[in-house]
């Protein structure tokens, strides 16, 4: 079983479990993911999702062995058809979507954490960018997503030299949201998803797709959009809740609607 799925008090866990291999990614389990985010995407009852590994990895990226079977796919078939689904899974679902990162996380590995909308990463952990170890270039939207997040140069700095940094400093670096405790880092984990899938995640939702959005937008055009997504938000029984929930002086009860 190349990922074990769980559903958990409105959160779906979606575990890579390949430890043997520091959960390198093969096609089944790349197609098993895919799978598994669009049951999330439809599923009323998910209010959030988390990905995280078995074992001392994360996901160590491709797993080496499918690409030099004679009988495997092709190289451009397994960004295309393996990774690129599932960075723009991760990016259009309209719900939180957050890497626990508990070990290392290497090539895609990374950047699938990276296309994340909140990264959490033990201590212990690490981030390599390993594509130049091998004479290949990021994929996984690490291209898009590390310039970003950090910079032009300390990016490219990142992707030339193939360095593996510490969770702590990928914080330092605003690479991730929060570096852990290692033995503190499942009940912070579990705590905060626990909170964010009991807050408006419709509302959530349509933020994540605003920011998105606002990658490529000029001003005027992203102030239209949160002008129609705030009117879409507005029409939201959580909305009617949360205003009800404050008059009345009283905790909100959402259910993501």
């Amino acid at each position: 079983m190349e990922i074990i799925v769980e559903h958990k008090e409105g959160v779906c866990f979606i575990t890579f479990n390949r430890p043997e291999v520091f959960n390198a990614f093969n096609k089944p389990m790349a197609m098993a993911v895919q799978n598994t985010l669009d049951a999330c995407e439809k599923d009323d009852t998910v209010r959030a999702v988390v990905l995280i590994g078995t074992g001392k990895a994360f996901c160590a990226g491709q797993d080496l062995a499918e690409v030099t079977d004679p009988n495997g796919p092709e190289l451009k078939d397994i960004v295309g058809q393996h990774y690129n689904p599932i960075i723009k899974r991760i990016r259009a679902i309209e719900k939180p979507i957050i890497a626990a990162v508990n070990g290392v996380a290497a090539g895609a590995g990374a950047n699938i954490a990276l296309a994340c909308d909140i990264v959490f990463a033990k201590q212990s952990a690490t981030f390599i960018q390993a594509f130049s170890k091998i004479g290949l270039i990021p994929d996984s939207g690490g291209t898009y997503f590390l310039p970003r997040i950090i910079g032009v140069q300390k990016a490219l700095a990142l992707m030339m030299t193939g360095d593996k940094i510490s969770a702590q400093e990928a914080e330092e670096l605003n690479m991730i949201y929060k570096a852990v405790e290692d033995a503190t880092f499942d009940s912070v984990v579990h705590s905060f998803v626990n909170k964010i899938a009991k807050m408006p995640t419709r509302a959530i939702g349509l933020t994540k797709k605003a920011v998105n959005e606002s990658l490529s937008n000029s001003l005027d055009v992203q102030l239209g959009l949160e002008e129609k997504l705030q009117n879409e938000a507005g029409q939201t029984k959580d909305f009617n809740e949360g205003v009800e929930a404050f008059l009345e002086k009283r905790p909100a009860k959402f259910i993501g609607k």
